[in-house]
């Protein structure tokens, strides 16, 4: 069994390294070649695609015909391949298409390697997390390995995520046979989306929580898309490495997650988490490279709370309110809406916000950027409170667990 699980595990590092090489500094790089504001929030704009699109990949691939670890090595093979095309673009339109092609690749495998874990450990509600961590671990190695090299806003960010994609892809058909658990099954579109849970809509409760969620997730775009390239023009050295502290923050606070339960609840925490990204976003529009840097700092570090308390929290509020039989489901909605729709839009609206506030020389506004996603946090938070101001729509939400 310990052998099984260090297996999942290095599959784990790998499949979150790939992602976390350019992810983070890819907005920094394509600022330094001359795409604009719009150019850049569509580039990351490919990913949010891939979370609406992915969950038919598989559905009707890995679910239905093929073993899980066979899918997930042809997918890394084939986007190593597209990663090298992205890296040879420099117009905005050409560099958009290929990296669209390279995100509905990739953003399947996430839940492929869930899969493959899943299956292969006894009890996955005990030791996966433990499994997962691993994940955020590959995110903060190349995070340091980036910053470090100083390679920030440099094309080589691809090449790493192409060479560890080769890795895992050969490394993947190694893996132990997953086979196909819905194999001759057939299954409808509303189903593959998870969409069946539209169902649920009818609870109220859960209803403002999908409504918010989506809310929520516009401005959360902001920060993956335009931080590293903010943090670096503040002045900050090793920004790329530095950011590494939200996920160290992440770790961290997803460890106490039962503890804050216990005491807190999910309607309190889901608060906490949205407070969260109101305060991350004053303090990087207040914060500076010299007297302020500390607020930039505790920006990043509020990563965990922002992350944690209010995804996390919510994947767990969501199967709780869910019948069992609608569970796998209404994650695949709470999915759809949050890091497909919810994040497609915030890539768009910081797009525009960031060229908006771009002068004709290309000086950053940061202040009045940072501003809007704080307002849409804002919002969303208000927003979540007055629905859930009635003591019977506490009730409904006050779940402890």
């Amino acid at each position: 069994m310990e052998g099984i699980k260090i297996r999942l595990s290095i599959l784990m590092f790998l499949e979150f390294f790939i992602w976390g090489a350019w992810y983070v500094t890819m907005g920094t790089y394509l600022s330094k070649i001359g795409f604009d504001g719009i150019d850049i929030g569509n580039a990351y704009s490919t990913v949010n695609w891939g979370a609406i699109i992915s969950p038919l990949l598989i559905g009707m691939i890995a679910d239905r015909y093929f073993e899980a670890q066979k899918v997930l090595g042809v997918l890394h093979l084939l986007g190593a391949v597209f990663l090298y095309l992205v890296s040879l673009q420099t117009e905005p339109m050409t560099f958009f298409w290929n990296l669209l092609i390279y995100a509905l690749l990739y953003m399947p495998t996430i839940g492929l390697a869930n899969s493959i874990g899943f299956f292969h450990l006894p009890n996955p509600e005990k030791s996966f997390a433990s499994i997962r961590v691993w994940g955020t671990l590959g995110w903060i190695v190349v995070g340091l390995i980036v910053g470090w090299s100083k390679l920030e806003d440099s094309v080589n960010v691809f090449y790493w995520a192409m060479g560890a994609s080769v890795i895992l892809a050969i490394y993947s058909f190694t893996m132990p046979p997953t086979p196909p658990k819905d194999k001759g099954k057939s299954a409808s579109v509303m189903d593959l989306l998870g969409l069946s849970s539209l169902t649920l809509l009818k609870d109220r409760s859960f209803a403002i929580f999908i409504l918010c969620s989506l809310l929520i997730s516009i401005p959360l775009a902001f920060y993956y898309s335009f931080t590293n390239l903010f943090l670096n023009e503040t002045g900050m050295i090793n920004a790329a490495s530095k950011m590494t502290f939200g996920q160290v923050s992440e770790v961290v606070f997803m460890l106490l997650i039962p503890f804050f339960f216990q005491r807190l609840g999910v309607k309190k925490m889901l608060v906490l988490g949205m407070g969260a990204w109101v305060l991350r976003y004053l303090l990087f529009a207040n914060g500076s490279g010299t007297d302020g840097m500390w607020m930039l700092i505790l920006g990043i570090v509020l990563h965990g709370i922002c992350y944690d308390f209010f995804f996390v929290t919510g994947q767990i509020y969501v199967d709780k309110a869910a019948p069992i039989n609608l569970r796998a489901s209404a994650q695949g909605l709470i999915t759809l809406t949050t890091y497909g729709v919810g994040m497609l839009i915030g890539s768009w609206s910081s797009g525009w916000v960031v060229k908006h506030y771009t002068s004709e020389t290309n000086v950053h506004d940061w202040p009045a950027i940072w501003y809007v996603p704080a307002a849409m946090a804002a919002v969303s938070l208000g927003l979540f409170m007055l629905l859930f101001k009635e003591k019977k729509e506490k009730e409904a939400i006050e779940i402890n667990g």
